[in-house]
């Protein structure tokens, strides 16, 4: 990448001479920073000398008062405290944290009760609407009132299929207030891959949107709930409950015989009584997320209650450096684990930006006038987000003052320096520029941002507190301080370490997922290295996708880095290393979607092999580069580079309801057949000469 220069480092594994990166952002005054005041708290209730961000790190990794000491610090709420701090276990049984304390997640969240708004639901229409603490907190009340008088009970499913709107916080938070698990899908995802999810779980209430509208078009979402149901009716289903269109507020009604009904008139059906938060143990079920699934049946992963609470909690305040009364926008949908973790800005009395709808229409500008109208504080948005921006040469400055936005932070995807920099250039010079890594399977983060240090292009800048973090190589031995390429591992427990897969009888799934690699070490798939000068952290790709030709290991991501110069004329890429049978070596693959009808040339293929070889070297350049019309993503905007790495190296990929345009998967079998495409191509050069 920008900052680095690769040499050859027996046996085969790219090493690195850093250099220290440009810095992009500095804390007017770091002592102000929630970071700091977490320190001082710290050392001010153990008589400490934590000098400094690492060496609290260390003692939060080290010390598990650690977590009382942020249990205290954030003001969990709870019936019955902790008396101790974890009943120690291997990572692989989930160890217990706070065993004996008692308290509701919900009770946490919805801190606030007053007349100020939480909450601030827009569309892509322009329209939007507030709704404050009180009235969210009446809305969970009606909502867990008519759950408790429909047979909810503690432990049973509430599945959703929902837009980010005011519906699913309430629905969350009803299901949460009485101790049932909550697991929701996003509306554009197919009716198979939510039927992956939901027939796995059991739901015993379904709520439902009928109708939304999306880049400015209608979707009819009624067939579809339509087959869910159908389907789901065999599956443990005793309410399905249908929520108004998005876009006229009537009813509408789906072609099934299994009796519906209207959310009016489910909530018409509980008692008027107060809202009641059942107390539960720390490590309670909350909710299930899910695992891409991009080419089979996802896994249903269970985090606990308190797990998330702290966890979302602390990356929130200590992370982003929230304040009460602070705006959170995170563009999310309902499906991705980002929706869950931003519910943490409610628990520190922030108020969210729910928003339904593309950023793109009617116009990409008016999306980020909105951004700065709203007086945004905290931005959370995609890699593709901001290289749209870039590519189509809008300037955000010109659009809005943006004064009041201090952190833009940009996650779901390996931020390349190009990205950070460019970011860090178009806003104002008070915005702090950030990623971070962990996700859905501890729904929260491993590596991020802290407000107290500086922040360079291209690097996460710190472990987090309380993940013991470290970087292994293949032998299993800790290379933080080699500045050496390995795998991103956790080796002590934390809060956040799931529950387990649900119906994974035996914990084998569980296992074979992250401890099978480091046997009672937690392995995250991440292929990373730390900058020993600044002690900053950078993602390389995802492990099990390392391209390693001849033997030299790189990520796809540094391939990305250096395309991110050509932005204003490709639009996206994915970098995979092909391996057949008939093949004695591994061949990276470069494939190219171009902007607006442009054609990729001889001579920009050359130029783009020429920038890999000066930036990186002549190993990493691909040896071929392809020119396509699709780049396979998630529904949230993940390139599946695993999927096409199968195809073109020859397997037959049946792609799950998380791939957004699962059509686009089909343009890569021919490239398994790499000698008759390139003789193809090679007859039709002949041939215009």
């Amino acid at each position: 990448m920008s900052n680095e220069a690769p040499t050859t480092l027996a046996p085969g594994i790219m090493a690195t001479q850093w250099t220290v990166p440009k810095q992009i952002w500095q804390h007017p005054n770091p002592s102000h920073s929630r970071p700091e005041q977490f320190r001082r708290f710290v050392n001010h209730k153990h008589g400490l000398n934590l000098k400094d961000y690492h060496e609290l790190h260390n003692y939060s990794i080290s010390d598990w008062t650690f977590w009382k000491d942020l249990w205290d610090y954030l003001g969990i709420i709870s019936s019955v405290p902790p008396t101790k701090v974890i009943i120690e276990a291997p990572l692989i049984e989930s160890p217990e944290f706070f065993p004996g304390s008692r308290l509701n997640y919900a009770e946490n969240i919805l801190i606030r009760n007053d007349d100020s708004v939480s909450c601030t639901v827009a569309r892509e229409s322009g329209h939007f609407s507030q709704y404050t603490s009180r009235e969210i907190r009446e809305k969970v009340r009606r909502m867990a009132n008519a759950m408790r008088a429909n047979g909810l009970k503690v432990g049973d499913r509430v599945a959703a299929v929902v837009t980010n709107s005011i519906d699913a916080i309430v629905i969350a938070m009803a299901a949460a207030s009485i101790g049932a698990i909550y697991s929701s899908t996003a509306t554009d995802m197919g009716a198979q891959g939510v039927l992956d999810r939901y027939k796995q779980i059991k739901p015993k209430f379904v709520f439902a949107e009928t109708e939304v509208i999306y880049a400015g078009k209608l979707v009819d979402l009624t067939p579809k709930i339509s087959h869910v149901v159908e389907e789901l009716k065999h599956h443990g289903v005793d309410h399905v409950i249908l929520l108004p269109s998005t876009v006229t507020g009537k009813d509408l009604k789906i072609k099934s015989d299994f009796k519906t009904l209207t959310l009016a008139q489910f909530l018409s059906t509980g008692k008027d009584v107060p809202l009641v938060f059942e107390q539960l143990p720390f490590n309670h079920p909350l909710i299930i997320l899910y695992s891409s699934g991009t080419s089979g049946p996802p896994k249903c992963i269970v985090h606990s209650a308190g797990g998330i609470l702290m966890q979302t909690k602390k990356d929130v305040a200590l992370g982003l450096d929230m304040w009460w009364g602070d705006t959170y926008f995170q563009y999310t949908s309902c499906a991705w684990m980002m929706w869950n973790a931003m519910l943490g800005g409610l628990a520190v009395g922030g108020r969210l930006i729910l928003y339904d709808g593309s950023p793109f229409h009617p116009d990409i500008k008016q999306f980020l006038k909105f951004v700065s109208d709203q007086k945004v504080t905290h931005f959370g948005t995609s890699p593709r987000f901001v290289g749209e921006i870039q590519g189509r040469g809008i300037k955000p400055l010109e659009l809005g003052s943006f004064e009041a936005l201090r952190m833009f932070f940009v996650t779901g995807a390996v931020v390349t320096p190009p990205v950070y920099e460019w970011a860090a250039s178009v806003l104002p010079p008070t915005t702090h520029v950030m990623s971070a890594t962990g996700g859905t399977d501890i729904c929260s983060t491993f590596v991020g941002a802290c407000t107290s240090m500086p922040a360079y292009a291209g690097e996460f800048q710190v472990k987090v507190l309380g993940m013991k973090t470290e970087v292994y190589d293949y032998d299993g031995k800790v290379i933080d301080d080699t500045g050496r390429k390995g795998e991103l591992v956790c080796s002590r427990a934390h809060p956040s370490i799931p529950l387990g897969f649900w119906g994974d009888v035996g914990r084998k799934k569980f296992f074979d997922a992250y401890f099978a690699r480091f046997p009672g070490v937690w392995t995250h798939g991440d292929f990373i290295a730390i900058n020993p000068t600044t002690k900053g952290l950078l993602i390389f790709g995802r492990s099990d996708g390392v391209l390693n030709p001849s033997g030299i290991r790189f990520g796809s991501a540094e391939i990305y880095a250096v395309i991110d110069k050509y932005t204003a004329i490709i639009e996206d890429t994915i970098c995979i290393g092909q391996r057949r049978p008939q093949d004695k070596d591994e061949r990276v693959l470069l494939f190219v979607k171009m902007r607006d009808g442009r054609i990729l040339t001889e001579a920009l293929k050359a130029d783009i092999r020429e920038s890999i070889k000066q930036a990186l070297s002549a190993r990493h350049v691909p040896a071929y580069i392809f020119q396509v019309e699709e780049i396979p993503l998630t529904v949230n905007n993940k390139k599946i580079e695993i999927a096409v790495k199968q195809i073109v190296s020859g397997a037959t990929m049946k792609p799950s309801g998380t791939v957004a345009n699962p059509e686009s998967l089909q343009l890569y079998y021919k490239y398994f057949e790499l000698e008759k495409l390139l003789a193809a191509e090679k007859e039709k050069t002949k041939a215009k000469l």
